[in-house]
């Protein structure tokens, strides 16, 4: 995945700023993402520290040493003194190298050490004038220059040393930052459609995409996300939809990533009347809506291309028990690199997460596992390889993913994985086998995280 570092550091260039100390413990980092990017920049503010000055001194110095190896080349072929000349001008261009290294070394400038040199410069100019006994526009143009250089030493010197060599401290700090930021959103390169592992071992921190399309922070139910099994030519196509109240009646189309960022959909879906549905756990799998339909209660399915509508009633599938956040969220769909599946509560069961594997042609249940997890205490449930996770409220913004049903092998298992939330309730989180993310629907908020997984 690859990386952008927008990192202004200011003594490369006057056009970048410099940030005094003080506000360094707060430097501005900031993060996003999308589409496989992650940018991160650091912004610091003007200060007053002339590194315009800085960077002329440099291209001084080297005009100077340009003019000094053109007056060598002078001197050796004048004879006697001139060559203790010539020597001393050697070991003045290795000082006046220094000055074209690195930006570090402007840090560690000694500046009674560069005033010496200066003046050494000066008064060797002076003697080649002499000692060419005449007058050379470009040596007065060299005289004058140095002088200037002094006077620009002398104020580079005002300012404190040590403040310099913290800030470039404080620069390697927001480095480490920026590379904490790109494993962040790195994770782990995805092995996509492959389930060669024994389970999610750990996700990324939120990556908060925006608000939602409607730019309405009161439209807390709803879902977002990417088809699970896109069709030829929709690979990149994300999918919206929201609501003061959780219930389902129109969702939007978009291309791309982008499309979706700038809120413009190729395809906007209204339900006819009779066709509505509730709750908020919908997802969009092989082209096709699958949602839970209102009245009567059933699972419903809209095909995007023919706009045909199917319907299945789950006759075990409990009214009475829903998920923490989601009020009236009965069956709640899901995809993984196996197919699709809906999970459920039933009476028989006692409230506990029904997994039921969906025959995607018949849209009938092939097959039925109960779980030990307790629907009315989970936060949301989704599907990766075959094995369901259910998460459960931990504090304020964090969720535990705290429990496992593998439907191969029927083995249980309780852990804790953090998962970070943005906000602190959501109503829509399920996996995508096409990027290996989760997307959350956080009050109002596109949420996604990485999913990393454990090898073995």
């Amino acid at each position: 995945m690859p990386l952008t570092l927008l990192l202004l550091l200011p003594i490369l260039s006057p056009a970048l700023a410099w940030l005094p100390v003080e506000d360094w413990e707060s430097g501005n980092v900031t993060t996003s993402g999308g589409r496989d990017e992650c940018v991160c920049s650091v912004f610091l503010p003007d200060s007053n520290f002339p590194a315009d000055r800085v960077e002329h001194m440099q291209q001084v110095t080297t005009d100077l040493r340009l003019e000094v190896e053109i007056h060598m080349n002078k001197l050796t072929h004048d004879g006697g003194k001139l060559d203790i000349f010539l020597a001393e001008l050697m070991d003045l261009t290795v000082r006046v190298a220094m000055l074209e290294s690195s930006p570090d070394n402007y840090i560690k400038l000694d500046f009674e050490l560069l005033r010496i040199e200066l003046q050494e410069f000066e008064a060797l100019v002076s003697q080649l004038r002499d000692s060419l006994n005449s007058t050379s526009p470009m040596l007065d143009s060299l005289y004058t220059e140095i002088h200037n250089m002094t006077l620009i030493v002398n104020q580079l010197e005002t300012f404190d040393k040590s403040n310099l060599e913290v800030i470039r401290i404080e620069f390697a700090k927001l480095q480490k930052k920026l590379q904490e930021c790109q494993k962040e959103q790195e994770f782990i390169k995805p092995d996509i459609g492959n389930c060669n592992h024994t389970g999610i071992m750990s996700v990324s921190k939120p990556i908060v995409t925006q608000l939602n399309a409607h730019l309405n922070p009161g439209y807390l139910y709803g879902g977002w996300g990417k088809d699970s099994k896109p069709v030829r030519s929709y690979e990149s196509m994300y999918w919206y939809g929201a609501y003061s109240s959780p219930s389902v009646y129109e969702f939007y189309l978009y291309s791309n990533y982008d499309k979706l960022i700038q809120r413009s959909p190729f395809t906007h879906h209204t339900l006819p009347q009779g066709y509505q549905g509730s709750g908020n756990n919908y997802i969009v799998h092989g082209n096709t809506v699958y949602y839970q339909a209102a009245n009567p209660f059933r699972m419903s399915k809209l095909n995007l291309t023919s706009s045909v509508y199917s319907h299945r009633q789950i006759t075990k599938a409990s009214e009475r028990f829903t998920y923490t956040y989601s009020p009236n969220q009965y069956l709640d769909f899901s995809a993984d690199e196996k197919g699709l599946w809906v999970m459920y509560a039933t009476e028989e069961a006692k409230g506990k997460i029904v997994i039921a594997k969906i025959d995607e042609k018949s849209f009938g249940i092939e097959d039925e596992w109960t779980t030990g997890a307790f629907k009315p205490q989970v936060g949301n449930a989704f599907m990766v390889c075959g094995v369901m996770y259910a998460t459960r409220p931990g504090d304020l913004m964090t969720e535990e993913i705290y429990y496992s049903y593998d439907t191969k092998t029927g083995e249980e298992k309780y852990m804790s994985i953090p998962l970070q939330k943005f906000q602190e309730n959501f109503v829509n989180l399920h996996y995508n086998p096409t990027d290996q993310r989760l997307y959350m629907y956080n009050n109002g908020y596109y949420a996604s995280y990485h999913v990393r997984f454990n090898k073995g």
